[in-house]
């Protein structure tokens, strides 16, 4: 496959032992760094159609490489795709096999766009706060992080915030590092538009939440 080779062909073998230490996923590493693979994306990007794209995004994905997947998110990454419900379907697929931050974050980053687009996906969403897998339960909150970034929000978008923050304090008693990381990220985030609904969902969860997590979500409001 002409692309792998391309991502091949900047290998480090330093850099990947590096990465397949630091991830610990147990996939193989090329050792590329983002910036030369958002370079390769940029140009399979210009050279494809829609279509072409997803079934190289599919290919990408399944070779089970680190830099693939990444560079397989990172080419279906884009705020207006028409029709996109292939898009989504993909993307939603490759949800059950998330085993860590680097690629989940990816794959999430263009799931934002498609949630964004057509917000009643949030209902194909809320399953995932079910499931075992911590990486499928954060992706619950990467994916929607648009609303707590939202600066003027409409009162629809309003609702959609308050269905997350509603799923965050399901989550305030799930004591896994990363989910609290992930709560509180959200919140911070919120906190810069909207201190006090954070101050608000402190008041009412934050004794739950793990205290690092807490101080985290805080951090930016100056009454807590």
């Amino acid at each position: 496959m002409q692309e792998l080779e391309s991502l091949e062909a900047l290998s480090n073998d330093d850099k990947a032992c590096e990465m397949a230490a630091y991830h610990k996923a147990k996939r193989r590493y090329l050792g590329v760094g983002n910036g030369r693979i958002d370079e390769l994306v940029a140009q399979w990007r210009a050279a494809r159609d829609l279509p072409d794209r997803i079934a190289l995004a599919a290919q990408l994905w399944d070779s089970d490489i680190h830099e693939a997947r990444i560079a397989a998110a990172k080419l279906l990454t884009q705020a207006r795709l028409r029709p996109d419900e292939e898009v989504w379907q993909l993307i939603t697929s490759w949800v059950p096999q998330f085993d860590g931050c680097a690629v989940a974050d990816a794959a999430m980053i263009a799931g934002q766009k498609r949630v964004i687009a057509a917000p009643q996906r949030l209902v194909e969403v809320a399953p995932w706060l079910q499931q075992d897998n911590i990486w499928v339960r954060r992706a619950a909150l990467t994916i929607t992080l648009p609303w707590a970034k939202m600066n003027n929000p409409k009162p629809h978008e309003i609702e959609q915030r308050e269905l997350v923050l509603g799923w965050a304090a399901g989550l305030v008693e799930d004591r896994n590092w990363f989910i609290q990381k992930a709560i509180a990220g959200w919140l911070r985030d919120l906190s810069k538009r909207d201190a006090s609904r954070v101050s608000g969902f402190l008041q009412q969860y934050g004794d739950r939440m793990k205290p690092f997590a807490r101080r985290e979500a805080a951090r930016l409001i100056q009454d807590l």
